[in-house]
């Protein structure tokens, strides 16, 4: 059995796109970045995240901004799909189980 568990801290990307889906699920998607630092060199990081149900509840209504720095857990996931044009195109995706405040609520530095 392999262990899929990652937890990783970032700032939302854009703000979370919330709804219900057809069966009455709720669900919160998101892109979060991180910066990653060698000497001079910096990279810029990108993961895209899934919530579902009450995780995805209280992002709706407390993490809701641009710019927000959170702690997410979760299990990473392969999305696979077809294209208009025949053509097979995968990502990987963070399916959160659990999210966590870090840093200041408005979505503002913390100096560090």
């Amino acid at each position: 059995m392999a262990v899929n568990h990652l937890t990783y801290q970032g700032r939302f990307v854009d703000a979370p796109q919330c709804g219900q889906s057809n069966n009455g699920t709720d669900y919160a998607n998101f892109r979060l970045a991180w910066n990653k630092r060698f000497r001079e060199r910096e990279t810029k990081c990108f993961l895209d995240c899934k919530a579902f149900s009450g995780t995805a509840q209280f992002i709706q209504r407390n993490m809701n901004q641009k710019g927000m720095e959170i702690i997410v857990e979760g299990e990473l996931n392969t999305e696979e799909w077809t294209t208009q044009e025949g053509q097979k195109r995968s990502k990987i995706v963070l399916i959160v189980n659990s999210v966590h405040f870090c840093g200041k609520r408005d979505g503002g530095s913390t100096g560090e």
